[in-house]
């Protein structure tokens, strides 16, 4: 299952949709993936570096809602609701983040809460 979702996107191939890259973004956030997850951020938004809080463990991605962010689309927007659990209590991180497109490949911009 993990190759089929987002296996090949962190790999490196190139997602193909906003709404893929924020799935395989999930996925890098689940696996420690921190190289991939500042791969993928645009540089205009990008930290220098990021440290994971080995603590939380990301269980469940639902999309709620997608606004263009397609493979022809220059631009997106993905909100979504990530489910963890860390320290003791299960959370949920909502948010509507934006994505651009460049050079064939999707970037993850910034999010609103």
């Amino acid at each position: 299952m993990f190759g089929e979702c987002c296996g090949r996107w962190l790999a490196g191939e190139a997602a193909p949709t906003a709404q893929q890259l924020m799935r395989s973004r999930f996925t890098a956030f689940a696996v420690g993936d921190v190289g991939y997850l500042l791969a993928t951020w645009h540089p205009s938004t990008r930290p220098a570096d990021l440290e994971l809080d080995p603590g939380t463990r990301w269980l469940r991605l639902d999309i709620d809602r997608t606004v263009r962010g397609g493979p022809l689309d220059r631009e997106g927007i993905v909100e979504f609701t990530a489910h963890s659990r860390g320290h003791g209590e299960r959370g949920s991180q909502h948010e509507v983040s934006t994505f651009v497109r460049e050079g064939g490949r999707w970037f993850y911009v910034d999010a609103a809460g």
